[in-house]
Formats: C-alpha cells, structure tokens, sequence
C-alpha cells in the first residue's frame, strides 16, 4: 500500500467533490492519495452546444490522456459524462453506489408557466426533447457549464427554468427549495452513478478500486450504457434509459426512451426480466426499438446534428 494513488478530476465543485468521495474511502482502507485536478475542454469551451463539440469523451479526454501520459493513476467521472468505449488500455476499475436518478427543473417561484409559452435550459439532447414532448407549447435554449454556471444563468436570465440532474446539486448542498422532480423524464444511461477508471496493467490500482465497487449499480449503469451503445453507435442522440433491479422479484425493470430531437416521436420500451438475462438485455431492448422506427429515426437525427 506505499504507492501513492493519484486521483486525477475537473476541477470542478461537483467533480471535486467526487475526487475526494473517492479519496476519503480509498484512505478509510489504508490507501495514501493525491488529488490532481484538470479543466476539460468541455469546461473550457462553454459557447457551443455539446453535440457541436462531437460530445463523446468532451469532458474525460484530458483525464484519459494524463492517465495514458502515467500523470494520474486513476480518474473519478459523472458516470453518464463517459463513453461507452473507454480508450485502449483504460478499464472500469469502480462504480459508485448510485445517487439520485431524477431530473429536477428549478424554476423562480411559480410553476404557472407550465400551462402557457415559457423558456426552458438545458445543454442536453435528452432533456431538451423530452421536455418538448411534454411541453410542445416552450422553447428550449441551450445551457452549459458546471452546476454552479449553469444556476447562475438561470439567475440572470428571464427563462422560467432549467434541467439539472438532481444527484449533482445534492452532493453539493446546492438543491434550492424552488424545484420540480421530474419522475416522467427517463434519466441518461448511468445518471447519479459515479465511475473510476484505472490503465489495465495497474494492479495496484485495479486491486484498490475494486473494494469500492457496488455490484447493483454496476449491473443496472451496465444495462444502461449496452442501450445507449446499441442505439447510437457513436452519434449524440436523445436517449433516456434506467435499469432498476426488484429484490422482491430478483428481476431488473428496464425502461429506455428514443426520441427525436423535436420531441414530437418517441419510440419507448420497458420490460421486466429474470436476472440472469441482464448481460444482454440493454442490446436486445435497444434493438426492438432499432426493428420498430428507431433505426430510420436516429438517421434523421444524424442529419439534423450534421447541419
């Protein structure tokens, strides 16, 4: 245990707040660390919608290159930020026990403005169509930078509110009274879930990791992340997916959404199955939607995403 484990993050509130998540148990099992914090490119370049900046990897690429370069051991990620295609020789070392799943919209007061023309923010796809599906009436504008940017924005500007995912502000203390939960909207693949990766020849690390490791929430972000990986095939698109697993039943509940950027077609799937079937079950979900719509469907996206 002499080695000193080196923790690479955005530095970020939230991201440092994962850092030292992480750090504060890797030290309870006798592990000496130091933390080593970066800006992303996704950090630094806030005047373009993420889809512009080819969003796959936008906010794990510069960790991933210092861990390649041997400057961190291991990186801490919002596990919905990372690809599903990690870089050669970077592995899954840990996964988190899962916060909250839920998108909350924080808004200034009043919700009156859910039955008339209103403005709404967020920097996600995802949100942003599922949001217009519900409200076809609003207009979505876009929104980026940490938690901390982002609320500041809402502040300043006259939108009635804005999408975040409700695990970020509450592990910062910043989740205002003024919100509504939005259990209709289906989360990304692995939201609320926390990821640490690891060089796949680092034994020490690896060994460390896996003592923090939750086995529900590995399987269930799994599930999740096969759906998404089997639908996209590397292109941004507006796709919700949660895995829940019934003790009561020992069955995983999926329920995983495709919609078009619009809002205006959503293709959706939800089942219920044994346990043993979860190694395939996000490809085999993701693929009735494909059989069923979503294969045109994700080409229109792509057209749309490449003007």
């Amino acid at each position: 245990m002499s080695k000193t484990l080196r923790i690479g993050t955005r530095d970020s509130e939230l991201a440092l707040w994962q850092a030292k998540t992480v750090e504060k148990q890797l030290n309870d099992l006798g592990y000496r660390t130091e933390i080593i914090a970066v800006k992303s490119q996704g950090d630094l370049v806030l005047d373009k919608p993420l889809y512009e900046l080819g969003i796959t990897g936008i906010f794990t690429k510069t960790l991933d290159i210092a861990m390649i370069k041997g400057e961190v051991d291991i990186a801490v990620h919002s596990m919905k930020d990372v690809p599903t295609a990690l870089p050669q020789g970077i592995v899954q070392a840990a996964v988190l026990p899962r916060a909250n799943v839920l998108d909350i919209l924080v808004h200034k007061g009043s919700t009156e403005f859910l039955e008339t023309p209103a403005t709404i923010a967020t920097g996600s796809l995802r949100r942003q169509a599922q949001w217009l599906h519900r409200y076809p009436q609003h207009t979505v504008v876009d929104l980026r930078g940490n938690v901390n940017t982002r609320l500041q924005k809402l502040h300043d500007n006259a939108w009635s509110g804005a999408v975040f995912a409700a695990a970020g502000l509450e592990r910062i203390n910043l989740k205002p009274q003024t919100y509504l939960a939005l259990d209709w909207m289906i989360p990304a693949p692995a939201q609320g879930a926390m990821v640490v990766v690891a060089m796949e020849n680092d034994s020490h690390a690896l060994e460390a990791l896996a003592q923090l490791n939750d086995i529900e929430t590995e399987v269930c972000t799994a599930i999740e992340r096969q759906f998404l990986r089997t639908l996209e095939g590397g292109c941004t698109a507006p796709i919700g997916a949660l895995a829940k697993y019934d003790e009561a039943n020992d069955e995983i509940q999926f329920h995983g959404v495709l919609l078009s950027i619009d809002g205006q077609e959503k293709l959706e799937i939800q089942r219920n199955f044994p346990i043993n079937e979860w190694k395939k079950l996000g490809f085999h979900c993701a693929k009735e939607i494909l059989d069923n719509g979503g294969a045109a469907l994700m080409e229109r996206i792509k057209t749309q995403l490449k003007k």
